[in-house]
């Protein structure tokens, strides 16, 4: 049988999504490799993966992708994670350095300068090395795991989930597994991906395999024990529900009405059978 390409992200927040691939049977099923964000969204524009879990952005810019139900990494307060690391007050930032690492995060970014925050503002986009971000920049966008390094006592922090969630009373969705419909030619129908990526989050999710996932990440990002589990249990919401579909629509909207993306299609999300549009 066809065997599908996974591209999947090398952050402590995807780590519950992909526990049965790393420790359980679905790995013999696929073909897994990781990146960033945005290198994930890159793959699959090459055709060289088939189902990845993308910045919500990139499904604005990648053709007939359809969306595996269910599963997002979102978030409905602060998520920690995502943050405007600044050296002057918000309404003093002129010049912005945005992490490359990022797609979702950099047009948020521009979408709250565009409608709440005001004025205009000088985007570059870099490397992830806060130093280097802020000698030339009053501020400095950081994702994933190098802004749950931030020491926050040294700087201003703006947290874009808790700042989009205070302006619109929104969840805010970053990610979530999709894959190329021109990928699933040839692959069995019995295949299930829509249950097996569920299942995955569901286990991962587990308490025992969170302590497991915070012992292995703790060290690894000098965070503690407890400061692990807190960030995947408070900060991250791993359900593409309702809620997390109406915020996502709306951040479609505004981005493209700001000129941070191109419009995106409606979303269509994985039916073998029969693709639906929501």
């Amino acid at each position: 049988m066809k065997r599908l390409r996974i591209s999947a992200i090398s952050y402590l927040n995807t780590a519950p999504l992909m526990w049965d691939f790393e420790h359980g049977d679905a790995g013999l099923t696929f073909d897994i490799s990781y990146t960033l964000p945005s290198g994930c969204a890159a793959v699959l524009q090459t055709g060289s993966a088939d189902i990845g879990i993308i910045p919500a952005a990139a499904f604005a810019t990648i053709p007939e992708l359809a969306i595996l139900p269910g599963v997002a990494i979102a978030s409905r307060g602060a998520v920690r994670s995502i943050l405007l690391v600044s050296k002057v007050p918000l309404e003093k930032i002129q010049f912005v350095a945005l992490d490359t690492s990022s797609l979702t995060s950099v047009a948020l970014t521009k979408v709250l300068f565009a409608k709440w925050w005001g004025g205009v503002r000088r985007f570059t986009p870099m490397a992830p090395d806060l130093d280097k971000m802020l000698e030339q920049h009053d501020a400095a966008l950081l994702i994933g795991d190098p802004a749950l390094q931030v020491d926050r006592s040294r700087y201003l922090a703006y947290d874009l989930a808790e700042e989009w969630i205070r302006l619109t009373g929104k969840p805010f969705v970053f990610a979530f597994w999709s894959v190329r419909q021109a990928a699933l030619l040839g692959v069995s129908t019995d295949l299930d991906l829509a249950t097996i990526f569920q299942d995955s989050r569901d286990h991962g999710l587990q308490p025992a395999n969170l302590d497991r996932i915070a012992h292995e990440w703790g060290p690894r990002l000098s965070l503690s024990h407890a400061a692990v589990n807190s960030y995947l249990t408070n900060n991250i919401h791993y359900f593409l529900d309702d809620a997390c579909l109406d915020g996502m629509r709306l951040f479609y909207s505004y981005a493209a009405e700001c000129g941070a993306l191109p419009v995106a299609p409606p979303l269509r999300f994985l039916d073998v059978a029969k693709p639906a549009v929501m």
